[in-house]
């Protein structure tokens, strides 16, 4: 496991590696983010980004999307991995905030969490992205990154990935340390083929160190 030290590290090399690193799904206001982090559950935020324009340009409130049949929706998302189950949860969570929250999205994590299609992963970027509060969201990249980095150990499961990273790094950054380990996993270190040669990590890193012994032998 890496040392508060080696941890400093590897937070400062994220931030010089990608500074703007930021939420890459597009959106103009709090409920499409909410709509667009839930389509991204199992797909890739460049196939959300594709869908989306027509989508928001067609819903623009709860109301919209509760008044038209799921199959309607359904087809509008067609193109999108789950659409089906998508859908219903969408529908779902847009009735809801029109019961409980007078159509908007709200702020605090236990009310987001307990919309339909909403885990913790939504719940987090929504609060950190749309709302500015300090937040870690693990998905795939940031589990990956943080278990080849050993910040987390490889039997820890998403809420203890989630737990450590809140302990180990400092409040302030967890939005930024976020951000940035989804750009490392996504373009540097990915899943099949991570860059170990070039990677600025490779002195704190021992799944990097290894898998660079078994290409020099």
């Amino acid at each position: 496991m890496l040392t508060k030290k080696d941890i400093r590290f590897v937070l400062d090399t994220l931030q010089d590696m990608y500074p703007d690193a930021d939420c890459e799904l597009n959106h103009n206001n709090e409920l499409e983010l909410l709509i667009a982090v839930v389509l991204s559950a199992q797909a890739t935020d460049a196939l959300v980004n594709k869908v989306t324009p027509d989508l928001f340009a067609k819903y623009k409130t709860p109301e919209d999307y509760v008044n038209v049949s799921l199959e309607e929706l359904q087809h509008d998302i067609k193109r999108i991995g789950l659409y089906r189950n998508k859908a219903k949860n969408i529908r779902k969570l847009c009735a809801d905030l029109i019961e409980k929250y007078d159509g908007e999205v709200p702020s605090d994590y236990d009310s987001l969490v307990n919309l339909a299609g909403v885990g913790r992963k939504t719940a987090n970027v929504v609060m950190s992205v749309a709302f500015g509060q300090p937040a870690i969201a693990v998905d795939t990249h940031v589990e990956r990154v943080s278990k080849r980095l050993g910040i987390c150990r490889w039997k820890d499961s998403v809420l203890e990935v989630e737990k450590t990273l809140m302990r180990k790094v400092p409040e302030e950054e967890w939005s930024a340390t976020h951000h940035r380990m989804i750009f490392f996993g996504r373009y540097h270190c990915q899943a099949k083929t991570p860059n170990c040669p070039d990677c600025p990590l490779l002195s704190v890193c021992r799944e990097g160190q290894k898998r660079m012994k078994k290409l020099e032998s």
